[in-house]
C-alpha cells in the first residue's frame, strides 16, 4: 500500500511540473507578443492620466460660455399647449438682450423618451451671466406667469449646466429639414481628460458630412455626463454617415479606447420645434 501511495505522489508531482512549465511558456509567449505588437487587450485598459493642478473644465473648454440643457417630460395630451407656452417664453427672453441668453436649439424626442422636449440655451459671460439672468427673470411677472402655467403641462423636468468641448466645431444653427441625434454617456469618474484626448482625434473622422453639431460635458447636475449632438438629413443619411466613419482607418481604434471609459450610454433621435433657431 505504501508503495502505491508513493507512486501516486510521483505521478502527481510530474503532472504539476508539466502544467507549471506549460503556463510559464504561455506567459512568456504572451509577453513577447504584447511587447512586439500592441494587442487588442491593451485597448480595453484605461490609460493613466498624469496628475495636474489644472481643473478638467479649464483644460477642455472655454468657461466663459455656459450652456443650459433643459429636459422636460410633458403630459401626452398637453404637448401643443406646452409648445405654445414655451415659444412665448423664448420670445420674451430674446426681447431682452441684457440677459445675455439665447436659445440655441429646441427639440422634441422622436425615438427614446417620447413626450419629452430638450432646450439648449447659451449664456455669454460665464456663471455670472446665468446668475444675473435668473435674478432678472424672477422679477418678471409675465415670465413667471408663463412658467407657472407650464408647470401644469409637465410630468417632470431636469436641468444641467454644460461646457462645450474646445475641440468640437463651433455650435452654429443649421438650416433646412434635419433630424438630430443626442448620444449621452455617463463616464467613470476621473476619465474625462482621457475621453477628451481620444475624441480630440476622433472628431476628425466625423467632419466630412458636417454632422457634428455640438459636444458638451456637465458642470452642474449629473456629473461625468457627456452629450454629443449630431445633425443628419434623415435616418438613412445617419446610417450611411456612421458606416463611412467605420471604413476610415483609425476610427475603430478611437472607439476601442473610449468604450472602457463608459458606464452607460443612451441615444435619442430629435426633431426641431418650429421655434428652434437650429432646424
Amino acid at each position: 500500500m505504501a508503495a502505491a501511495f508513493a507512486k501516486l505522489r510521483a505521478l502527481t508531482s510530474a503532472k504539476s511540473l508539466s502544467i507549471t512549465s506549460l503556463a510559464a511558456r504561455s506567459i512568456s509567449s504572451s509577453t513577447v507578443s504584447c511587447d512586439s505588437n500592441e494587442g487588442w487587450l491593451s485597448k480595453l485598459l484605461v490609460r493613466r492620466i498624469e496628475p495636474t493642478k489644472e481643473s478638467h473644465s479649464r483644460m477642455l473648454s472655454d468657461k466663459e460660455v455656459i450652456y443650459e440643457l433643459l429636459t422636460h417630460n410633458v403630459k401626452p395630451d398637453k404637448m401643443d399647449n406646452y409648445l405654445q407656452n414655451y415659444h412665448e417664453s423664448v420670445k420674451m427672453v430674446h426681447s431682452r438682450p441684457e440677459l445675455h441668453c439665447e436659445l440655441v436649439a429646441s427639440w422634441t424626442v422622436h425615438v427614446g423618451d417620447q413626450d419629452q422636449t430638450l432646450h439648449l440655451w447659451k449664456y455669454t459671460g460665464g456663471f455670472a451671466a446665468v446668475d444675473s439672468a435668473r435674478k432678472q427673470l424672477l422679477q418678471d411677472k409675465e415670465f413667471m406667469s408663463l412658467q407657472k402655467e407650464r408647470g401644469s403641462f409637465l410630468r417632470s423636468r431636469h436641468l444641467q449646466y454644460l461646457l462645450a468641448f474646445s475641440y468640437w466645431p463651433p455650435v452654429e444653427p443649421r438650416q433646412g429639414s434635419n433630424l438630430y441625434e443626442i448620444r449621452s454617456y455617463i463616464l467613470k469618474p476621473g476619465t474625462m481628460i482621457e475621453w477628451g484626448n481620444n475624441w480630440a482625434r476622433a472628431i476628425n473622422y466625423r467632419r466630412n458630412n458636417d454632422e457634428a453639431f455640438a459636444g458638451f460635458f456637465s458642470q452642474i447636475g449629473r456629473l461625468y455626463n457627456v452629450h454629443h449632438i449630431w445633425c443628419y438629413g434623415d435616418l438613412q443619411v445617419r446610417k450611411e454617415t456612421r458606416e463611412s466613419a467605420w471604413r476610415m482607418p483609425g476610427w475603430d481604434e478611437c472607439v476601442a479606447y473610449t468604450v472602457p471609459l463608459i458606464r452607460e450610454m443612451d441615444s435619442r433621435i430629435l426633431h426641431p420645434t418650429i421655434f428652434s433657431p437650429s432646424q
